[in-house]
């Protein structure tokens, strides 16, 4: 069964539609009254009823017992509980009828969350804060999941309407009116996904298609079986529709290592060839990319276009822990890998890509972590020194200005933006916002109680150290809380922030993104406080770092090669968190 067929299909009488139920006996299709779908010997339901069009609502009852949702719903109005609407993705009228996308190396990422990036919460209201991003120096805007969640406010990893754009934001041309007003103006839109689990409320595929899953458990539930040819087209199909019917640039696989998966060929593979045959029909740009604990460097290719199989880049939290340990000192959990020597693992960083190349990782339960990734281009590494899971997942969800110094994380954001990897800001981290972006969601019941309980248990340290201070996840306040406060950026320190993460950008534009195409990882090194590093870009010209990482002046260092592109002083020494760029 190809993945076209999951989820309604407008005919020029009506609507067809389709529900794969294997272990259900019947299935009636609940519109005015209900009406029986014909099965067929692979537990198909289907059944075309006339004169049903877009805006029509409806449920599928299951054996006389439950009435759920279509698990391929192209829209909620009602939420997650509620009943499915029939959506004609081919009525909305695109503006940016010309966009192709951005090729990979120009990404300067941006990573928010819909419900907390303006007051509104709503993909209109982001709309007015696009043209702030082009003149920041982002250039792909990316998003947090949004397939439909039970409740009114979720981080958007709960999701378990896959299709279906979550209805607390908008509406379905809301969302592609924001795609396409932030294409009118140049930017990339990627989006967040998650294929390794369902959310705990609002799924009900185990009622009906219990084959979805396997006894195996990832940390938030049961596993999918992607070995299930209908399952893996499912997923496979839910790819196709964010980047065909959204126009999505891309997309952000969330925690794939934990995709669970029996020797077959990897549901990877096919969701980078499936994108890949859309780009090459549409002749788009389409930008794919990872989370993945393991640092599987095989899994990354920058240059091939269009994919077939591989991956642009992955998040780098190796890259972010060696900083956060710099910058804090913190050792708690998986901080303590990086521990013995962070500034060394920054130079391998810098000079190779991850830091775990193989090497233990105690985190990682004692085991060989990664695979050498220095071959790769500096691009597929996709560093930051912030984003959702490294604030949020914090008791307080704190920011790390409200965690370092100034000029440390001043440094630290001077490296990140305009060394030659891909870097990514979280929202509001451009002016160095101070609003807390701590876990949030609205479950009800046992569920709500379970996570209350569950983050008590996994920061019990924490509650002995802040106690009521450890915002509730489900109160209301607590989402409030995390709302971006814009009016920062006209009085400082934001707008002198703001004035520093510009010009970053404004340098790599002008003097690195030409160059980046063909970039390679050259040497790096640490003599005491001074981390040096250079790449060499696709031009011939060589790219170097010099940077102190500490709070003395360091004196008697060499000059260096190139023509200065950032930075000041003078050339035999270096001032407490400084960093120079040359080019040459």
């Amino acid at each position: 069964m190809n993945a076209q067929h999951f989820g309604p299909e407008l005919t020029p009488d009506g609507t067809r539609f389709r529900l794969w139920a294997p272990a259900a006996e019947r299935v009636d299709l609940l519109l005015d009254r209900p009406h029986p779908l014909t099965r067929d010997a692979a537990g198909w339901y289907v059944a075309e009823i006339p004169g049903t069009r877009a805006g029509t609502r409806y449920k599928f009852r299951i054996d006389d017992e439950i009435d759920v949702p279509d698990p391929a719903s192209a829209f909620q109005p009602d939420d997650v509980f509620g009943p499915s609407e029939v959506i004609d993705h081919a009525a909305f009228k695109w503006r940016a009828t010309e966009w192709r996308g951005r090729p990979w190396h120009e990404a300067v990422i941006l990573e928010a969350h819909v419900g907390t990036f303006t007051p509104e919460g709503t993909y209109r209201a982001m709309i007015d804060k696009l043209d702030h991003l082009v003149a920041t120096g982002i250039t792909a805007l990316e998003l947090m999941p949004l397939a439909d969640f039970a409740g009114r406010r979720n981080w958007g990893y709960d999701g378990v309407l896959w299709y279906a754009p979550d209805s607390a934001y908008g509406r379905p041309e809301d969302l592609k009116t924001l795609i396409d007003e932030a294409h009118l103006r140049g930017l990339m839109v990627m989006l967040d996904v998650v294929y390794n689990h369902f959310g705990p409320e609002g799924n009900y595929l185990g009622c009906y298609a219990p084959s979805f899953f396997t006894d195996t458990h990832t940390p938030w539930g049961s596993a999918i079986d992607y070995r299930v040819p209908e399952v893996r087209a499912f997923a496979i199909g839910n790819v196709v529709s964010w980047l065909r019917d959204y126009r999505f640039d891309g997309l952000r696989f969330d925690a794939v290592n934990t995709i669970v998966e029996a020797g077959e060929v990897s549901v990877l593979h096919d969701f980078s060839r499936a994108a890949g045959h859309l780009a090459a029909e549409t002749g788009r740009q389409i930008n794919l990319v990872l989370e993945n604990g393991d640092n599987i460097a095989s899994l990354l290719d920058d240059v091939e276009d269009p994919p077939r199989g591989k991956f642009r880049g992955q998040w780098n939290d190796d890259y972010h822990h060696a900083w956060h340990v710099i910058l804090t000192g913190e050792a708690q959990g998986y901080y303590g890998d990086y521990q013995r020597a962070p500034k060394q693992d920054l130079v391998r960083a810098l000079s190779s890509g991850y830091i775990y190349q193989g090497e233990v990782s105690n985190f990682w339960g004692g085991k060989p972590r990664g695979e050498p990734s220095g071959a790769l281009s500096p691009t597929c590494f996709i560093n930051f020194l912030q984003n959702h899971d490294q604030i949020g997942n914090r008791p307080l969800g704190d920011r790390l200005v409200s965690l370092a110094k100034p000029e440390a994380v001043a440094a630290a954001l001077a490296v990140t933006l305009v060394a030659p990897t891909t870097p990514m800001l979280f929202m509001g981290e451009e002016w160095g916002a101070t609003s807390p972006f701590p876990f949030f969601c609205d479950f009800r019941g046992d569920l709500a109680n379970a996570v209350r309980k569950g983050r008590r248990e996994e920061f019990a340290w924490a509650y002995a150290k802040y106690g009521d201070d450890i915002p509730d996840p489900l109160a209301d306040e607590t989402v409030r809380s995390a709302a971006l406060d814009w009016t920062a950026l006209d009085r400082d320190p934001g707008r002198t922030r703001l004035a520093l993460v510009r010009d970053l950008l404004s340098v790599r534009r002008r003097e690195i993104t030409p160059r980046l195409a063909a970039a390679r990882f050259g040497d790096s090194g640490l003599a005491g406080d001074l981390l040096t590093a250079h790449w060499r870009m696709s031009d011939g010209s060589a790219l170097r770092l010099a940077v102190n990482l500490s709070d003395r002046e360091i004196t008697g260092i060499s000059e260096q090669a190139g023509r200065l592109i950032w930075g000041h002083g003078p050339s035999d020494r270096i001032a407490p968190w400084s960093v120079r760029w040359h080019i040459g």
